[in-house]
């Protein structure tokens, strides 16, 4: 997916999130207001624990709205990664918002079986419960369709959100038709359940924000795909120090990738490009990669960062090769804690294979007492370029 696809994915995306949260706010706007003026002319505790529930849904169903806004956004100077972590956020403050309603659900239902103060509701919120469950059930089924088409996280959670909502107004219709059975502490005690439900539910949804803010992995079974898809790239012998971080519904990727340490610096840059190309196209949540070519694998071999760069490494030589005429090229390797010196001529300077000898062991020799220089090799080409 080229960036001009990818933004317009993200902006169908965008639009896609803000549709259905629309339509989740209205019914959740028309469901607060039936549960809470029901649930209060008919003395239902729990049936006004639902109404403060859905009435928390629209709420969360502006955070979700605001985020699903934001983060189809394309990246800009403040946010280069783009603005993924608006619906990490709006997730984390959704469930905060909802630990919230928990406990003031179950504090009130518990404040009224402690004092008695408990009714037997009527037939009304017995319907009132019915049109919460369907209502809430469908929003359910509208959501998730929708959350997997354009695969977000967010939206998952809103879905399940609203199921959590369907299965609360069951609790709440068995407490009232509990209660009009002659048990009338069914009802807060279906509004203590219901209370513990959403807390649940904010715990799930504010632990798996926390995780993502701190930059967690993929999941092991992703990690171990994208490995494959780069080793899979040719020219690539081995991976290490891949490492991956969520942002909203996507994730970033860095990596070190081992190349044959002669290759030249564009098909290095070349390999580069294609790792980063097929990790995109092959592993679905990842759409930001960085990669860094390795001529051996730092890990294990010898460290290179204390030696010389290249104009304090010619410098060297030139004191210690004072009688070398001047070379076509001089091609250093950063290898196993050492530079290796690829010497170039061009072909009328090789008298026989006997003379090309004798200069490589001469050069050699010279940095025998040179512990940051290692192999010489001594090449020769047709003519110099024009």
């Amino acid at each position: 997916m080229n960036p001009a696809e990818h933004q317009a994915f993200l902006e169908a995306r965008g639009e896609a999130s803000q549709r259905v949260t629309l339509v989740g706010a209205v019914v959740n706007l028309l469901l607060s207001v039936l549960k809470l003026l029901v649930g209060w002319s008919a003395h239902s505790a729990a049936l006004v624990a639902d109404g403060i529930h859905s009435l928390s849904d629209l709420a969360s169903d502006a955070l979700v709205w605001f985020a699903a806004r934001h983060a189809s956004e394309a990246p800009d100077e403040e946010h280069p990664y783009g603005h993924g972590r608006f619906e990490t956020a709006a997730t984390l403050g959704l469930g905060i918002l909802l630990g919230l309603v928990a406990l003031g659900i179950v504090w009130d239902a518990v404040e009224r079986a402690a004092t008695g103060t408990t009714a037997v509701p009527g037939m009304l919120a017995v319907a009132a419960a019915l049109i919460s469950i369907l209502a809430k059930e469908a929003l359910y089924w509208y959501t998730i369709v929708v959350a997997r088409r354009i695969r977000s996280e967010m939206l998952r959670a809103n879905a399940w959100h609203h199921r959590s909502d369907a299965i609360s107004s069951v609790v709440v219709l068995l407490g009232i038709i509990g209660a009009m059975a002659g048990w009338p502490y069914l009802d807060p005690l279906a509004a203590v359940i219901v209370g513990i439900m959403v807390a649940k539910i904010a715990w799930d949804l504010g632990w798996g924000a926390m995780r993502e803010l701190v930059d967690e992995a993929l999941d092991p079974e992703q990690v171990q795909h994208a490995k494959a898809v780069i080793l899979s790239v040719d020219g690539v012998r081995s991976v290490h120090m891949l490492r991956t971080r969520r942002h909203g519904h996507q994730a970033a990727a860095d990596v070190h990738v081992q190349v044959d340490p002669r290759l030249s610096v564009s098909e290095g840059h070349m390999i580069s490009q294609a790792v980063e190309e097929r990790l995109k196209a092959e592993v679905e949540a990842i759409n930001d990669v960085t990669v860094h070519i390795d001529p051996e694998d730092d890990e294990q071999a010898p460290p290179c960062r204390d030696l010389p760069l290249r104009s304090q490494a010619l410098a060297r030589l030139e004191t210690l090769w004072p009688d070398l005429a001047d070379p076509h090229q001089i091609v250093l390797h950063y290898l196993s804690g050492k530079i290796d010196v690829d010497v170039e001529f061009t072909l009328d300077r090789c008298a026989s294979p006997e003379d090309a000898a004798t200069l490589r062991e001469h050069l050699q020799a010279a940095l025998a007492d040179e512990p940051e220089f290692g192999r010489v090799r001594v090449l020769y080409q047709l003519k110099a370029p024009q």
